[in-house]
Protein backbone atom coordinates (compact mmCIF):
# COMPACT_ATOMS: atom_id res chain seq x y z
CA UNK A 1 0.00 0.00 0.00
CA UNK A 2 1.48 3.69 -0.91
CA UNK A 3 2.23 5.93 2.00
CA UNK A 4 3.95 9.19 1.26
CA UNK A 5 5.01 10.99 4.39
CA UNK A 6 5.60 14.91 4.93
CA UNK A 7 7.63 16.72 7.57
CA UNK A 8 7.15 20.11 8.25
CA UNK A 9 10.49 21.04 10.34
CA UNK A 10 11.16 24.22 11.80
CA UNK A 11 14.34 25.63 12.53
CA UNK A 12 13.81 28.24 15.39
CA UNK A 13 17.55 30.60 15.72
CA UNK A 14 16.23 33.26 17.56
CA UNK A 15 18.97 35.53 17.31
CA UNK A 16 22.25 33.28 16.87
CA UNK A 17 22.23 32.90 13.00
CA UNK A 18 22.34 36.88 13.07
CA UNK A 19 25.11 37.33 15.55
CA UNK A 20 27.21 34.45 14.09
CA UNK A 21 27.22 36.70 10.82
CA UNK A 22 28.16 39.42 12.41
CA UNK A 23 24.96 41.49 12.55
CA UNK A 24 24.91 41.78 16.10
CA UNK A 25 23.09 45.72 16.39
CA UNK A 26 19.76 46.29 16.61
CA UNK A 27 18.41 45.76 13.16
CA UNK A 28 19.59 42.08 13.27
CA UNK A 29 18.41 40.87 16.67
CA UNK A 30 15.04 42.76 15.49
CA UNK A 31 14.70 39.86 12.78
CA UNK A 32 15.40 37.26 14.67
CA UNK A 33 13.23 37.89 17.61
CA UNK A 34 10.38 37.90 14.95
CA UNK A 35 10.77 34.21 15.18
CA UNK A 36 9.08 34.43 18.31
CA UNK A 37 6.19 35.68 16.86
CA UNK A 38 6.87 33.86 14.13
CA UNK A 39 6.63 30.74 16.27
CA UNK A 40 3.04 31.48 17.41
CA UNK A 41 1.35 31.32 14.22
CA UNK A 42 2.95 28.15 13.42
CA UNK A 43 1.83 26.67 16.42
CA UNK A 44 -2.24 27.87 15.79
CA UNK A 45 -1.70 26.71 12.31
CA UNK A 46 -0.47 23.28 13.43
CA UNK A 47 -3.01 22.99 16.22
CA UNK A 48 -5.71 23.59 13.65
CA UNK A 49 -4.82 20.59 11.56
CA UNK A 50 -3.69 18.55 13.95
CA UNK A 51 -0.12 17.90 13.05
CA UNK A 52 3.16 16.71 14.56
CA UNK A 53 6.23 18.60 14.10
CA UNK A 54 9.67 18.98 14.60
CA UNK A 55 11.57 22.08 16.17
CA UNK A 56 15.11 22.02 15.59
CA UNK A 57 16.56 24.88 18.16
CA UNK A 58 20.19 25.89 19.49
CA UNK A 59 21.24 25.87 22.78
CA UNK A 60 21.23 29.38 23.53
CA UNK A 61 17.83 29.98 22.11
CA UNK A 62 15.95 27.77 24.60
CA UNK A 63 17.72 29.12 27.45
CA UNK A 64 16.68 32.69 26.08
CA UNK A 65 12.96 31.97 25.28
CA UNK A 66 12.49 28.86 27.73
CA UNK A 67 8.48 29.06 28.13
CA UNK A 68 8.05 29.48 24.47
CA UNK A 69 10.02 26.23 23.47
CA UNK A 70 8.43 24.18 26.85
CA UNK A 71 5.40 25.01 25.19
CA UNK A 72 6.54 23.64 21.42
CA UNK A 73 7.62 20.29 23.60
CA UNK A 74 4.40 20.37 25.46
CA UNK A 75 2.12 20.40 22.57
CA UNK A 76 3.35 17.50 21.04
CA UNK A 77 6.31 18.62 18.85
CA UNK A 78 9.47 17.60 18.69
CA UNK A 79 12.57 19.35 19.75
CA UNK A 80 16.15 18.43 18.01
CA UNK A 81 19.44 19.65 18.31
CA UNK A 82 20.75 22.53 16.39
CA UNK A 83 23.99 23.44 17.91
CA UNK A 84 24.60 25.55 20.99
CA UNK A 85 24.78 29.17 18.88
CA UNK A 86 24.15 28.28 15.44
CA UNK A 87 27.83 27.49 15.11
CA UNK A 88 28.60 25.53 11.37
CA UNK A 89 30.21 22.49 12.65
CA UNK A 90 32.77 22.27 9.51
CA UNK A 91 34.49 25.60 11.32
CA UNK A 92 35.21 23.79 14.47
CA UNK A 93 37.88 21.81 15.75
CA UNK A 94 36.44 17.91 16.88
CA UNK A 95 36.81 18.78 20.04
CA UNK A 96 34.96 21.71 19.88
CA UNK A 97 32.07 20.11 18.15
CA UNK A 98 31.78 17.54 20.38
CA UNK A 99 31.30 19.77 23.56
CA UNK A 100 29.08 21.89 21.49
CA UNK A 101 26.72 18.18 20.78
CA UNK A 102 26.78 17.38 24.89
CA UNK A 103 26.02 21.18 25.87
CA UNK A 104 22.87 20.95 23.63
CA UNK A 105 21.73 17.99 24.31
CA UNK A 106 21.66 18.75 28.30
CA UNK A 107 19.63 21.62 27.87
CA UNK A 108 17.12 19.95 25.59
CA UNK A 109 17.23 17.31 28.21
CA UNK A 110 16.17 19.57 30.94
CA UNK A 111 13.57 21.52 28.56
CA UNK A 112 11.94 17.72 28.01
CA UNK A 113 13.05 15.17 30.40
CA UNK A 114 14.72 13.23 27.21
CA UNK A 115 17.43 13.83 25.50
CA UNK A 116 16.86 14.94 22.00
CA UNK A 117 16.90 11.68 18.92
CA UNK A 118 17.82 14.23 16.05
CA UNK A 119 20.35 16.80 14.84
CA UNK A 120 20.34 18.83 12.25
CA UNK A 121 23.65 21.16 11.46
CA UNK A 122 23.37 24.68 11.84
CA UNK A 123 24.04 25.94 7.84
CA UNK A 124 23.87 22.62 6.83
CA UNK A 125 27.33 22.54 7.35
CA UNK A 126 28.66 18.90 8.67
CA UNK A 127 32.47 18.28 9.29
CA UNK A 128 34.81 14.93 9.01
CA UNK A 129 33.66 14.10 12.34
CA UNK A 130 30.34 14.46 12.59
CA UNK A 131 28.70 11.32 11.74
CA UNK A 132 31.47 9.64 14.03
CA UNK A 133 30.37 12.08 16.82
CA UNK A 134 26.83 11.74 16.15
CA UNK A 135 26.97 7.82 16.47
CA UNK A 136 28.97 8.31 19.73
CA UNK A 137 26.49 10.37 21.28
CA UNK A 138 23.10 8.32 20.62
CA UNK A 139 21.25 10.21 17.98
CA UNK A 140 18.97 8.20 16.03
CA UNK A 141 19.02 10.63 12.69
CA UNK A 142 20.29 13.44 10.98
CA UNK A 143 18.56 15.65 9.26
CA UNK A 144 21.64 18.14 6.91
CA UNK A 145 22.74 16.37 4.05
CA UNK A 146 21.44 16.18 0.46
CA UNK A 147 21.81 12.37 -0.64
CA UNK A 148 18.34 12.00 -1.71
CA UNK A 149 15.00 13.58 -1.70
CA UNK A 150 12.10 11.18 -0.82
CA UNK A 151 14.50 7.49 0.65
CA UNK A 152 16.48 8.47 4.00
CA UNK A 153 19.44 6.37 4.13
CA UNK A 154 22.32 5.33 6.48
CA UNK A 155 25.20 7.94 7.23
CA UNK A 156 28.33 6.97 6.00
CA UNK A 157 31.56 7.84 8.22
CA UNK A 158 35.19 7.62 6.79
CA UNK A 159 34.82 9.31 3.40
CA UNK A 160 38.40 10.37 1.90
CA UNK A 161 38.06 12.88 -0.49
CA UNK A 162 40.88 14.82 -2.13
CA UNK A 163 41.56 16.52 -4.97
CA UNK A 164 42.55 14.84 -8.13
CA UNK A 165 41.99 11.42 -6.38
CA UNK A 166 39.46 8.30 -6.78
CA UNK A 167 36.82 9.07 -4.21
CA UNK A 168 37.38 6.65 -1.25
CA UNK A 169 33.82 6.37 0.52
CA UNK A 170 33.54 4.92 3.91
CA UNK A 171 30.92 2.48 5.47
CA UNK A 172 27.15 3.07 5.95
CA UNK A 173 26.94 3.91 10.33
CA UNK A 174 24.01 2.99 12.37
CA UNK A 175 22.87 6.82 12.12
CA UNK A 176 19.64 7.40 9.58
CA UNK A 177 20.44 10.30 7.32
CA UNK A 178 16.72 12.42 6.63
CA UNK A 179 17.79 14.06 3.65
CA UNK A 180 16.79 17.78 2.93
CA UNK A 181 17.44 20.56 0.23
CA UNK A 182 17.92 24.00 -0.20
CA UNK A 183 14.95 23.92 -2.79
CA UNK A 184 12.48 23.14 -0.04
CA UNK A 185 14.06 25.44 1.82
CA UNK A 186 12.27 29.16 2.69
CA UNK A 187 14.99 30.88 3.68
CA UNK A 188 16.96 31.11 -0.14
CA UNK A 189 13.65 32.00 -1.51
CA UNK A 190 12.37 34.80 1.04
CA UNK A 191 14.99 36.04 2.78
CA UNK A 192 16.14 39.06 1.83
CA UNK A 193 19.74 39.41 3.46
CA UNK A 194 22.70 42.06 2.53
CA UNK A 195 26.02 41.17 3.42
CA UNK A 196 29.95 42.89 2.47
CA UNK A 197 30.75 40.59 0.10
CA UNK A 198 27.20 39.38 -1.30
CA UNK A 199 23.46 39.72 -1.39
CA UNK A 200 21.01 37.03 -0.83
CA UNK A 201 18.11 38.35 -3.00
CA UNK A 202 14.98 36.43 -1.29
CA UNK A 203 11.83 38.01 -2.12
CA UNK A 204 10.58 35.59 -4.14
CA UNK A 205 6.65 35.18 -5.14
CA UNK A 206 5.20 32.62 -2.80
CA UNK A 207 3.07 31.70 -5.29
CA UNK A 208 5.69 30.34 -7.27
CA UNK A 209 7.38 28.50 -4.43
CA UNK A 210 3.97 26.87 -3.52
CA UNK A 211 3.80 25.27 -6.79
CA UNK A 212 7.63 24.04 -6.61
CA UNK A 213 6.81 22.23 -3.59
CA UNK A 214 3.49 20.69 -4.28
CA UNK A 215 4.97 19.40 -7.39
CA UNK A 216 7.81 17.68 -5.50
CA UNK A 217 5.60 16.00 -3.56
CA UNK A 218 3.65 15.01 -6.72
CA UNK A 219 6.23 13.59 -8.49
CA UNK A 220 7.08 11.69 -5.13
CA UNK A 221 3.89 9.96 -5.10
CA UNK A 222 4.25 9.13 -9.34
CA UNK A 223 7.42 7.54 -8.57
CA UNK A 224 7.65 6.15 -4.76
CA UNK A 225 5.61 3.75 -3.26
CA UNK A 226 7.16 5.06 0.18
CA UNK A 227 9.24 7.95 0.93
CA UNK A 228 9.25 11.12 2.79
CA UNK A 229 9.50 14.86 1.65
CA UNK A 230 10.43 16.89 4.14
CA UNK A 231 10.24 20.67 4.24
CA UNK A 232 12.76 23.02 6.31
CA UNK A 233 11.09 26.62 7.63
CA UNK A 234 12.66 28.92 9.10
CA UNK A 235 10.23 30.41 12.03
CA UNK A 236 11.52 34.14 11.63
CA UNK A 237 10.31 33.80 7.60
CA UNK A 238 7.19 31.58 7.40
CA UNK A 239 6.09 33.44 9.99
CA UNK A 240 5.40 36.48 7.55
CA UNK A 241 2.18 36.85 6.78
CA UNK A 242 2.16 36.20 3.09
CA UNK A 243 4.24 32.94 4.20
CA UNK A 244 1.60 31.83 6.26
CA UNK A 245 -1.07 32.23 3.95
CA UNK A 246 1.33 29.42 1.56
CA UNK A 247 1.89 26.93 4.36
CA UNK A 248 -1.68 27.04 4.84
CA UNK A 249 -2.60 26.34 1.25
CA UNK A 250 0.16 23.72 0.98
CA UNK A 251 -0.80 21.92 4.42
CA UNK A 252 -4.11 21.47 2.64
CA UNK A 253 -3.38 20.99 -1.17
CA UNK A 254 -1.07 17.94 0.31
CA UNK A 255 -3.64 16.11 2.38
CA UNK A 256 -5.64 16.58 -0.59
CA UNK A 257 -3.00 14.41 -2.15
CA UNK A 258 -2.80 11.96 0.16
CA UNK A 259 0.00 13.27 2.80
CA UNK A 260 0.57 11.95 5.89
CA UNK A 261 1.90 14.43 8.36
CA UNK A 262 5.24 13.20 11.13
CA UNK A 263 7.47 14.21 13.30
CA UNK A 264 11.22 13.54 11.78
CA UNK A 265 11.63 10.93 14.70
CA UNK A 266 8.29 8.83 13.38
CA UNK A 267 9.52 9.06 9.77
CA UNK A 268 12.96 7.99 10.75
CA UNK A 269 11.28 5.11 12.98
CA UNK A 270 9.35 4.03 10.15
CA UNK A 271 12.50 3.99 7.66
CA UNK A 272 14.56 2.01 10.48
CA UNK A 273 11.14 -0.83 10.62
CA UNK A 274 11.40 -0.87 6.55
CA UNK A 275 15.30 -1.10 6.25
CA UNK A 276 16.95 -2.55 9.31
CA UNK A 277 20.80 -1.84 9.19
Amino acid sequence: MARHLVCLSIDFDGITSWVNRGLAGPSGISRGEFGVIGNERILALFDKYQIRATWFIPAQVIETYPEQCKRIHLEGHEIGHHGDAHEAPATLSREHEEAMLVRGKEVIRELTGSYPRGYRSPSWELSYYSVELLVKHGFFYDSSLMGHDYMPYRARQGDVVVRDKVPQFGRASRLIEMPISWARDDAPHFQYLRMPNYVSQGLKRAKDVLENWLDDFRYMVETEEWGVLTYTLHSHVTGQGYCMVMLDKLVQELRNFGAIFVSMDAAAEEFAQRCPP
